[in-house]
Protein backbone atom coordinates (compact mmCIF):
# COMPACT_ATOMS: atom_id res chain seq x y z
CA UNK A 1 0.00 0.00 0.00
CA UNK A 2 1.13 3.55 -0.74
CA UNK A 3 1.13 6.08 2.10
CA UNK A 4 0.76 9.79 1.29
CA UNK A 5 1.51 12.27 4.08
CA UNK A 6 0.39 15.89 3.70
CA UNK A 7 1.31 18.99 5.59
CA UNK A 8 -1.77 21.08 6.43
CA UNK A 9 -1.15 24.83 6.88
CA UNK A 10 -0.52 26.47 3.49
CA UNK A 11 -0.63 23.06 1.79
CA UNK A 12 -4.08 21.48 2.06
CA UNK A 13 -5.35 24.91 3.10
CA UNK A 14 -4.12 28.37 2.20
CA UNK A 15 -4.31 29.43 5.83
CA UNK A 16 -2.06 29.26 8.87
CA UNK A 17 -4.27 28.28 11.81
CA UNK A 18 -2.30 30.32 14.36
CA UNK A 19 -2.82 33.45 12.28
CA UNK A 20 -6.57 32.79 12.03
CA UNK A 21 -6.70 32.43 15.81
CA UNK A 22 -4.72 35.65 16.19
CA UNK A 23 -7.06 37.59 13.95
CA UNK A 24 -10.05 36.41 15.97
CA UNK A 25 -8.34 37.42 19.22
CA UNK A 26 -6.96 40.77 17.97
CA UNK A 27 -3.32 39.66 18.05
CA UNK A 28 -3.06 38.74 14.37
CA UNK A 29 -0.20 41.09 13.50
CA UNK A 30 1.86 39.92 16.49
CA UNK A 31 1.36 36.27 15.59
CA UNK A 32 2.16 36.91 11.94
CA UNK A 33 5.39 38.60 13.00
CA UNK A 34 6.41 35.64 15.16
CA UNK A 35 5.52 33.24 12.36
CA UNK A 36 7.70 35.13 9.92
CA UNK A 37 10.60 35.05 12.38
CA UNK A 38 10.31 31.29 12.38
CA UNK A 39 10.18 31.18 8.58
CA UNK A 40 13.42 33.16 8.50
CA UNK A 41 15.00 30.63 10.91
CA UNK A 42 15.52 33.35 13.51
CA UNK A 43 13.87 31.05 16.09
CA UNK A 44 13.26 27.30 16.04
CA UNK A 45 9.79 25.90 15.37
CA UNK A 46 8.93 24.99 18.95
CA UNK A 47 9.93 28.41 20.27
CA UNK A 48 7.92 30.15 17.54
CA UNK A 49 4.87 27.95 18.15
CA UNK A 50 4.93 28.43 21.92
CA UNK A 51 5.38 32.19 21.54
CA UNK A 52 2.42 32.41 19.18
CA UNK A 53 0.15 30.27 21.34
CA UNK A 54 1.10 32.22 24.49
CA UNK A 55 -0.52 35.30 22.94
CA UNK A 56 -3.82 33.39 22.85
CA UNK A 57 -4.02 32.88 26.62
CA UNK A 58 -7.58 33.42 27.81
CA UNK A 59 -9.16 33.08 24.37
CA UNK A 60 -12.67 31.64 24.88
CA UNK A 61 -13.38 28.26 23.32
CA UNK A 62 -16.22 29.63 21.22
CA UNK A 63 -13.85 32.18 19.64
CA UNK A 64 -11.37 29.39 18.92
CA UNK A 65 -14.10 27.54 17.04
CA UNK A 66 -15.15 30.74 15.26
CA UNK A 67 -11.58 31.19 14.01
CA UNK A 68 -11.36 27.61 12.81
CA UNK A 69 -14.66 27.98 10.94
CA UNK A 70 -12.82 30.35 8.58
CA UNK A 71 -10.37 27.63 7.57
CA UNK A 72 -11.33 25.83 4.38
CA UNK A 73 -9.48 23.30 2.27
CA UNK A 74 -8.08 24.41 -1.06
CA UNK A 75 -10.32 23.87 -4.09
CA UNK A 76 -9.99 20.25 -5.14
CA UNK A 77 -8.30 19.08 -1.94
CA UNK A 78 -11.28 17.23 -0.48
CA UNK A 79 -11.93 15.42 -3.76
CA UNK A 80 -8.27 14.48 -4.05
CA UNK A 81 -8.13 13.09 -0.52
CA UNK A 82 -11.27 11.05 -1.16
CA UNK A 83 -10.01 9.71 -4.49
CA UNK A 84 -6.65 8.74 -2.98
CA UNK A 85 -8.39 6.65 -0.33
CA UNK A 86 -10.64 5.10 -2.97
CA UNK A 87 -7.45 4.12 -4.81
CA UNK A 88 -6.29 2.07 -1.81
CA UNK A 89 -3.89 4.76 -0.62
CA UNK A 90 -3.43 5.44 3.08
CA UNK A 91 -3.75 9.20 3.62
CA UNK A 92 -2.16 11.03 6.54
CA UNK A 93 -1.93 14.65 7.66
CA UNK A 94 1.28 15.39 9.55
CA UNK A 95 1.30 18.95 10.86
CA UNK A 96 2.74 21.06 13.62
CA UNK A 97 -0.54 22.96 13.56
CA UNK A 98 -3.61 22.28 15.68
CA UNK A 99 -5.61 19.06 15.69
CA UNK A 100 -8.92 20.75 16.50
CA UNK A 101 -8.68 23.13 13.53
CA UNK A 102 -7.68 20.40 11.09
CA UNK A 103 -10.52 18.17 12.23
CA UNK A 104 -13.01 21.04 11.88
CA UNK A 105 -11.89 21.78 8.31
CA UNK A 106 -12.10 18.11 7.32
CA UNK A 107 -15.54 17.75 8.89
CA UNK A 108 -16.91 20.78 7.04
CA UNK A 109 -15.50 19.42 3.77
CA UNK A 110 -17.07 16.03 4.57
CA UNK A 111 -13.80 14.24 4.01
CA UNK A 112 -11.73 11.90 6.18
CA UNK A 113 -8.13 10.79 6.37
CA UNK A 114 -6.61 7.62 7.79
CA UNK A 115 -4.19 9.32 10.18
CA UNK A 116 -3.86 12.75 11.74
CA UNK A 117 -0.68 13.65 13.63
CA UNK A 118 -0.92 17.18 15.03
CA UNK A 119 -0.38 19.32 18.10
CA UNK A 120 -3.11 20.34 20.53
CA UNK A 121 -4.11 23.62 22.12
CA UNK A 122 -4.59 23.30 25.88
CA UNK A 123 -8.03 24.34 27.16
CA UNK A 124 -9.09 24.82 30.77
CA UNK A 125 -12.39 26.17 32.05
CA UNK A 126 -13.56 26.98 28.52
CA UNK A 127 -10.53 29.04 27.46
CA UNK A 128 -7.02 28.58 26.09
CA UNK A 129 -4.26 28.43 28.69
CA UNK A 130 -1.64 29.77 26.30
CA UNK A 131 0.08 26.37 26.18
CA UNK A 132 0.33 23.70 23.51
CA UNK A 133 1.25 20.03 23.59
CA UNK A 134 1.47 17.17 21.14
CA UNK A 135 3.82 14.94 19.17
CA UNK A 136 5.24 17.54 16.79
CA UNK A 137 6.40 20.37 19.03
CA UNK A 138 9.93 19.90 17.73
CA UNK A 139 8.77 19.37 14.16
CA UNK A 140 9.74 15.67 14.11
CA UNK A 141 7.78 14.94 10.95
CA UNK A 142 10.28 12.37 9.69
CA UNK A 143 9.79 10.28 12.82
CA UNK A 144 6.02 10.57 12.45
CA UNK A 145 6.24 9.39 8.84
CA UNK A 146 8.38 6.39 9.80
CA UNK A 147 5.95 5.44 12.57
CA UNK A 148 2.97 5.70 10.21
CA UNK A 149 4.72 3.56 7.61
CA UNK A 150 5.46 0.90 10.22
CA UNK A 151 1.84 0.97 11.41
CA UNK A 152 0.61 0.52 7.84
CA UNK A 153 3.20 -2.12 6.99
CA UNK A 154 4.45 0.12 4.18
CA UNK A 155 8.07 0.45 3.10
CA UNK A 156 9.40 4.01 3.25
CA UNK A 157 10.12 3.89 -0.48
CA UNK A 158 6.35 3.60 -0.99
CA UNK A 159 5.64 6.80 0.90
CA UNK A 160 5.05 10.24 -0.60
CA UNK A 161 5.37 13.45 1.39
CA UNK A 162 3.67 16.69 0.32
CA UNK A 163 4.62 20.01 1.90
CA UNK A 164 6.39 23.28 1.34
CA UNK A 165 7.75 24.74 4.57
CA UNK A 166 11.01 24.35 6.45
CA UNK A 167 9.44 22.05 9.02
CA UNK A 168 8.46 19.69 6.19
CA UNK A 169 12.07 19.13 5.10
CA UNK A 170 12.76 16.13 7.39
CA UNK A 171 9.58 14.43 6.16
CA UNK A 172 10.39 15.24 2.54
CA UNK A 173 13.86 13.76 2.99
CA UNK A 174 12.59 10.61 4.69
CA UNK A 175 9.84 9.83 2.16
CA UNK A 176 10.27 7.71 -0.93
CA UNK A 177 9.09 10.69 -3.01
CA UNK A 178 8.99 14.35 -2.03
CA UNK A 179 6.48 16.73 -3.60
CA UNK A 180 6.80 20.42 -2.86
CA UNK A 181 3.49 22.31 -2.77
CA UNK A 182 4.46 25.85 -3.75
CA UNK A 183 7.53 25.40 -1.55
CA UNK A 184 9.72 28.04 0.01
CA UNK A 185 12.85 28.61 -2.06
CA UNK A 186 15.09 26.97 0.53
CA UNK A 187 12.84 23.90 0.59
CA UNK A 188 12.60 23.36 -3.16
CA UNK A 189 15.97 21.61 -3.42
CA UNK A 190 14.66 18.81 -1.19
CA UNK A 191 11.75 18.11 -3.54
CA UNK A 192 11.63 15.57 -6.35
CA UNK A 193 8.72 17.44 -7.95
CA UNK A 194 7.04 20.79 -7.37
CA UNK A 195 3.37 21.67 -7.88
CA UNK A 196 1.50 24.93 -7.41
CA UNK A 197 -2.15 23.84 -7.34
CA UNK A 198 -4.33 20.91 -6.33
CA UNK A 199 -5.01 20.28 -10.01
CA UNK A 200 -1.31 19.86 -10.68
CA UNK A 201 -0.93 17.69 -7.58
CA UNK A 202 -3.70 15.43 -8.87
CA UNK A 203 -1.91 15.20 -12.23
CA UNK A 204 1.26 14.19 -10.40
CA UNK A 205 -0.57 11.38 -8.62
CA UNK A 206 -2.23 10.26 -11.84
CA UNK A 207 1.04 10.25 -13.76
CA UNK A 208 2.66 8.15 -11.03
CA UNK A 209 -0.28 5.71 -10.88
CA UNK A 210 -1.08 6.65 -7.30
CA UNK A 211 -4.67 7.74 -7.91
CA UNK A 212 -7.04 6.45 -10.55
CA UNK A 213 -7.58 8.70 -13.55
CA UNK A 214 -10.94 9.79 -14.89
CA UNK A 215 -12.15 11.73 -11.84
CA UNK A 216 -14.45 14.70 -12.07
CA UNK A 217 -13.09 17.93 -13.53
CA UNK A 218 -11.33 20.00 -10.89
Amino acid sequence: MTLVAFDFDETLTQWDLSVLLGREYDVGSEIRGLLEQGLRDEVDFETSLRQRVSLLEGMPEERVDAAFERCTLRDGAAELLTDLRRSDVSVAIVTGSFERGVEAALERAEVAVDHLVANRLVLENGALTGDVDGPLLEGQKDQALVELAVAEGTDLDRTIAVGGGATDVPMLQAAGAAVGYDPEQAVERYCDDVVTSMRKLRLYFEQHDVVETGGAER
